[in-house]
């Protein structure tokens, strides 16, 4: 089960995170989300635990609870919702068409 983990301090590496949720059992991977221009913390992450059982008990245990200062905000993580292709530019467009006189 993939997990979400917010409100996390900038201060937390990755490794604080698996020793959080190992206490739970199993931890696949523990990834904290960086900006991709500046590689700072964007202050989440996410936690990886293959065994659904040990997930929901890490969830319920670990959500509200502190790590390095700050309260965290523990739950299983959803899908991004669609953006939408590639380009964004939207509307009509007139490539390959008859142009206007």
């Amino acid at each position: 089960m993939n997990i979400y983990v917010g409100n996390l301090s900038f201060d937390v590496k990755e490794e604080n995170l698996k020793t959080a949720f190992e206490a739970f059992g199993q931890v696949s991977s523990a990834t904290i989300v960086r900006d991709k221009y500046s590689g700072q913390p964007r202050g989440f992450g996410f936690v990886e635990m293959p065994d659904q059982n040990e997930a929901r008990t890490a969830i319920a245990n670990l959500n509200g609870k502190e790590l390095l200062g700050r309260q965290m905000n523990v739950n299983e993580a959803r899908p991004r919702p669609n953006r939408g292709g590639p380009g964004g530019r939207g509307g009509r467009s007139n490539y390959g068409g008859r142009g206007r006189y």
